[in-house]
């Protein structure tokens, strides 16, 4: 799954220049993204223009009786994702992608938890697949999403078996497109990145609390008897049988 990410403002704004849109002026640089929080992202509108939204994290499909329980639709699968009440029509027709610097995931040692951040080895920003949805009822209205996640690559592999679909190039303009609504063209754009794209850098532990926001989530920090999970630097155990 994908749990918590980054997003710097200098980010946000090459991203959105890239995707041809006007960024929220308001969005300031966040550390440690949480689902039920607001969140950046682009989607096309019915006139097929691009624009910057901001959604919900945590997907509440239209036809629930209330808007509890969003967070726990934060990830949604891509496999059997073209089927599956709660997304079958956001797949085919309400798409949006979500701008990142990293994600997170943990590793388990003993008792305690620790973070590791997910980048693309150039530090570059990238886009996260994702589905929205409208949800109206009591005078409410609530724009909610969901990132789409699918097998691990090797770096993520040892943490956990999911991983955030990140879109690149020609994918991003495909992803998009409101003319394509069939499930055999948009399934092939949910797969893993090929190996040896992402690095891994363990963080401070402040991350594990959604109170906690600034760079300081991403100062490095050792992990006890742990090697990074791409291999550089010292090969010693991950502590997983």
């Amino acid at each position: 799954m994908c749990g918590r990410y980054v997003l710097k403002r200098k980010d946000l704004e090459a991203l959105m220049s890239q995707l041809g849109v006007s960024d929220p002026r308001e969005f300031v640089s966040r550390y440690n993204i949480a689902p039920s929080t607001m969140v950046p992202a682009v989607r096309v509108t019915a006139d097929a223009r691009r624009e910057s939204a901001g959604l919900q994290w945590g997907l509440i499909p239209r036809w629930s009786k209330d808007p509890q329980g969003g967070a726990r639709m934060a990830n949604a699968r891509s496999e059997g994702i073209a089927t599956k009440p709660a997304f079958r029509d956001t797949f085919r027709h309400r798409r949006c992608v979500i701008p990142a610097s990293g994600f997170y995931e943990w590793q388990t040692i003993g008792r305690l938890k620790y973070p590791w951040l997910f980048q693309l080895r150039d530090e570059s920003p990238f886009l996260l697949a994702g589905i929205w949805e409208k949800w109206q009822g009591d005078g409410l209205a609530l724009e909610t999403c969901s990132l789409i996640t699918t097998t691990p690559i090797d770096v993520v592999r040892p943490l956990h078996d999911r991983s955030p679909v990140i879109l690149r190039g020609a994918d991003i303009d495909t992803w998009l497109d409101p003319a394509i609504v069939e499930p055999a063209r948009l399934e092939p754009l949910l797969a893993p990145l090929p190996d040896g794209l992402l690095k891994a850098t363990s963080v401070s532990t402040r991350v594990n609390s959604v109170r906690h926001e600034g760079p300081e989530c991403l100062e490095p920090a050792p992990v006890p008897s742990a090697a990074p999970p791409d291999g550089d630097g010292p090969q010693l155990s991950l502590g997983f049988e």
